[in-house]
C-alpha cells in the first residue's frame, strides 16, 4: 500500500520551478491515490528557486533590488535573508541565468556575472556575517570576472585599461589590482554551494562541457577555454591564491567559472547539497515514504554528477526506499543512474520543444498519472518472473520496479 509519498524534484530548466514541478506531480498522484499523504519537497541545487525556497524554509524575507543582467542591461532581481538575520543567501541564477539571456544573445563568451558581485555587495550592506552563492542554471563563462569587477577589482590589459565584461576578454588580460576590493570581504564568510564535478580548465572544463549549452560555436568553445586558462594563471598569481588549484579543483567551473573567481576573493567552495539540503529535513522525510518520486528536465550520464536526483536517489536508498524519476528527456544512461529504481519521460509523444516547454506541468501530471497506474498494476499480478527467473508473489515487487519498459533494479548496477 502506497500511503505516504515523498514528491522531491529539481525545477524543469527554462520550464518549470522545482515547486511547480513538485506541484504537477503531486496532482498526478492525487489522480492515483488520492488518500495518500503527499509530502511536497521542491529541491534547489543552487540554481533558480534557491532563494525563494531557502527564505520559506527558514522563515526569512526576500530583498528585492536592481542589478546588471547577464547581458549588461538592468534586471529586476533578489537575495535573501535567511531567518536567524546572519544569512544572506545570492542566487546566481536569478541575476545571472541564463533564462535571464534572450536566445539571440546566447554568447557565454560575452555575458557578465557583474550583477551577482552586486548582489553580494548589496548584501554585506545589511550587516550579515555570511553570504551563501548559490550555483547553478547560469548564463555566463566569465569566471567570476565581472563579479570581482562589481566588488572592485580592476582587471586590467597590456595597455593598463580595465578590460570589457566578458569571457573572452579574459584572453587580454594581463593583471589584477585588487586594491580596491570591498574591505568587508575579509570580514564576512563567503560560502559558495556548488557541484563539486565542475572544473574551470582541462577537457572537462566548463567552456568544452557547458559553452555549447549556452550558445558557444566549436570556435567560441576554444577561445574560451584559452580565456579561461589565462584567467586562471592571473587570478593565482595576482590575488595570492594558495591551496587551491584554481584551475581543476573541485567546484572551480560552477556556473561557468564563478566558483574560481569567489573563490579567489576567499570564498570557500562546498558540495551544494551539503549546504542546501540541511534546511530542509531531506532524510527524515525520506525515511517515512513509502514512495518517492522525484524529476529533473533531463535524466541522462550527467545526473549522477551532481544532480538532484542522483542525491535524492542516494539519499532514499540509504533508508531502503524505492524511486521513481520522470524527466522530460531520457537521454544516455537514463537507466544507470544509481539509486533510481525505475525512469519514465514525460512525453506520450514526438512534439515540438517549444510546446513541450509550454505544456511541462500538464505533461508531468500526466505522465505521473501513467507510471503510478503501471506501479499498482504491477503489485496486483498474481505472480512475477525476476531476472534470475524466480517466481515469487507480489509482495517480493518493490513499487518502483513495474514502471513499464524503464525498470531496472538497483541491485544489478
Amino acid at each position: 500500500m502506497l500511503s505516504r509519498v515523498v514528491v522531491a524534484p529539481s525545477g524543469f530548466k527554462e520550464s518549470l520551478s522545482a515547486q511547480a514541478a513538485a506541484d504537477a506531480i503531486a496532482a498526478g498522484v492525487r489522480r492515483v491515490l488520492p488518500d495518500a499523504e503527499i509530502d511536497r519537497l521542491p529541491l534547489v541545487d543552487g540554481g533558480e528557486g534557491t532563494a525563494v525556497a531557502l527564505a520559506s524554509a527558514t522563515g526569512g524575507r526576500l530583498v528585492a533590488l536592481p542589478a546588471t543582467g547577464p547581458v549588461g542591461e538592468p534586471v529586476g532581481t533578489h537575495f535573501a535573508l535567511l531567518g536567524a538575520g546572519d544569512t544572506a543567501v545570492v542566487e546566481m541564477a536569478a541575476v545571472a541565468g541564463l533564462s535571464l539571456v534572450p536566445r539571440g544573445l546566447r554568447d557565454p563568451g560575452a555575458t557578465t556575472t557583474y550583477g551577482v558581485g552586486e548582489l553580494i555587495r548589496a548584501a554585506l550592506d545589511t550587516g550579515v556575517r555570511r553570504v551563501l552563492v548559490g550555483c547553478g542554471d547560469s548564463g555566463t563563462s566569465d569566471g567570476g570576472a565581472g563579479a570581482l569587477q562589481a566588488l572592485g577589482a580592476r582587471l586590467l590589459g597590456a595597455d593598463g585599461l580595465e578590460l570589457p565584461h566578458g569571457g573572452r576578454e579574459l584572453a587580454r588580460l594581463a593583471r589584477i589590482d585588487p586594491s580596491g576590493l570591498d574591505a568587508r570581504l575579509k570580514d564576512t564568510e563567503l560560502l559558495v554551494a556548488c557541484n563539486p564535478f565542475n572544473v574551470l580548465c582541462g577537457e572537462r572544463g566548463v567552456a568544452r562541457v557547458f559553452g555549447p549549452q549556452k550558445g558557444a560555436t566549436p570556435a567560441q568553445v576554444e577561445e574560451l577555454s584559452a580565456a579561461l586558462e589565462n584567467w586562471a594563471r592571473v587570478i593565482g598569481r595576482d590575488l595570492g591564491v594558495v591551496g587551491t588549484d584554481l584551475r581543476t579543483g573541485p567546484g572551480t567551473g560552477a556556473s561557468g567559472g564563478l566558483g574560481a573567481g569567489l573563490a579567489a576573493v576567499g570564498a570557500r567552495l562546498l558540495p551544494r547539497f551539503d549546504v542546501l539540503l540541511d534546511h530542509l529535513d531531506l532524510d527524515a522525510r525520506l525515511a517515512r515514504a513509502d514512495l518517492v518520486l522525484t524529476a529533473e528536465g533531463a535524466l541522462d550520464h550527467q545526473t549522477p554528477r551532481g544532480k538532484v536526483p542522483a542525491e535524492v536517489a542516494h539519499r532514499a536508498k540509504l533508508h531502503g526506499r524505492p524511486v521513481l524519476a520522470l524527466a522530460g528527456t531520457l537521454g544516455e544512461g537514463a537507466h544507470d543512474v544509481p539509486g533510481v529504481d525505475a525512469c519514465h519521460g514525460i512525453l506520450p509523444a514526438p512534439m515540438a520543444l517549444a510546446d513541450a516547454l509550454l505544456r511541462a506541468s500538464e505533461l508531468l501530471t500526466d505522465a505521473t498519472e501513467r507510471a503510478l497506474r503501471m506501479i499498482l498494476l504491477g503489485s496486483r499480478l498474481p505472480g512475477r518472473t525476476d531476472r534470475a527467473g524466480l517466481v515469487g508473489p507480489p509482495a517480493q515487487a518493490s513499487a518502483a520496479e513495474v514502471v513499464s519498459g524503464t525498470q531496472r533494479p538497483s541491485s544489478v548496477r
